[in-house]
């Protein structure tokens, strides 16, 4: 089970290109500028990764505005990112809403992120800037998100690397009947202690019937020798998540179980097979659901194939039968197929890759196998 060693030795992002294409895109939405409030949008186009901040961008500026506590790293970050900005800080005598105000006085048309505001901040701004102003978006800076740089991808493969490592090592653990809270704390140490940042999402281990809730937590339950386990978890490198889960039992789990890890195995096998340039979400999810259905547990299968992977552990596009999206070269999906079966228990197994355009990459290392003794 030999793995690849993660690298610490990134690509440099060129980040501050980012805003050339997104003046692209701002004039395709009819707007003079954007506020990009969403944390991830603003991280995309900055480099900065504070918990506060938006950034307002126009034709020929950005300026990202923050507050007192993120004076200096803000000005390490988006010189580091090489992004020609500016900083501008709150205080008791320049708010938010007044320095966005000002930046905002001569455009007639500003874009508001429909997917990044409440109505309640809706409302602010539309007090603060001009509702007559405002112009609804949706997706601009996720548009641009869609297709990963290399060195984006880098980080991603280093994230999944990490995970892998960790689960080759822990997997003895399971022999010893620990409980799911259990080796779910252990797993996140261990990519901690691999280098990542943290993690990307709870992780999700839920042994025997457990593991028939998609999105069951980690309990006190123990996980016994002969029951199937779901594994799904992931971890933050550099600002970027990865995302990958195994169903394994240690011993055997009998004949049902069986068939249901060997059904999966194919339909996701079947999936990773379709994603490739040009290929819509929809396909790809059909030739996951087709295996399952003709298994004669369509229904239990009960969510959508996959979805994207970057700076948000979900993110466009969605691998659904309900999406429109088509892949192309640089995308990165999930591909996890699952089935649940109410008190028996559940089987999924995911794989992040990135598409080409001949089919994908498995940026996602670790073997899949049903029993781990």
């Amino acid at each position: 089970m030999k793995l690849s060693s993660p690298s610490t030795n990134f690509l440099a992002m060129d980040i501050a290109k980012r805003s050339e294409r997104l003046r692209t895109a701002l004039r395709a939405a009819q707007c003079d500028a954007l506020l990009v409030t969403r944390r991830p949008n603003v991280q995309y186009l900055t480099g900065f990764t504070g918990s506060a901040g938006v950034v307002f961008f126009g034709p020929d500026e950005l300026v990202l505005v923050t507050d007192g506590r993120y004076q200096t790293q803000a000005n390490e970050q988006l010189e580091k990112a090489g992004v020609l900005g500016t900083i501008e800080i709150t205080g008791p005598s320049k708010t938010q809403e007044q320095i966005v105000s000002d930046l905002a006085s001569q455009y007639s048309k500003i874009g508001l992120e429909s997917e990044g505001v409440t109505w309640a901040e809706q409302q602010k701004w539309a007090k603060s800037l001009g509702a007559n102003k405002l112009v609804s978006t949706n997706s601009v800076v996720e548009t641009l998100r869609l297709t990963k740089e290399p060195a984006e991808v880098e980080r991603i493969r280093a994230a999944c690397l990490i995970a892998d490592t960790a689960l080759r090592d822990l997997l003895p653990m399971l022999a010893t009947s620990p409980t799911e809270r259990e080796f779910a704390m252990a797993l996140e140490i261990g990519m901690r202690q691999g280098g990542a940042s943290g993690i990307s999402f709870d992780s999700i281990v839920a042994s025997g019937p457990n593991g028939a809730k998609p999105h069951a937590r980690p309990s006190d339950k123990a996980i016994k020798k002969d029951e199937l386990v779901v594994i799904d978890f992931g971890c933050v490198v550099d600002g970027y998540c990865s995302d990958m889960t195994r169903t394994v039992s240690v011993d055997d789990p009998g004949s049902k179980a069986t068939r249901l890890w060997s059904v999966v195995q194919e339909s996701q096998a079947a999936g990773r097979s379709a994603v490739r340039a040009g290929v819509s979400c929809r396909e790809v999810d059909r030739a996951c659901r087709d295996i399952i259905d003709n298994a004669g547990w369509g229904n239990e299968f009960s969510h959508g194939t996959g979805h994207g992977v970057g700076l948000e552990i979900h993110e466009a596009p969605r691998v659904s039968y309900a999406s429109d999206e088509v892949l192309e070269a640089g995308y990165i999906v999930t591909v996890e197929p699952g089935v649940y079966l109410p008190g028996v228990g559940g089987v999924r197994l995911e794989d992040t890759v990135v598409v080409t355009e001949n089919g994908c990459e498995a940026l996602t290392e670790f073997p899949k196998f049903l029993t781990a003794s």
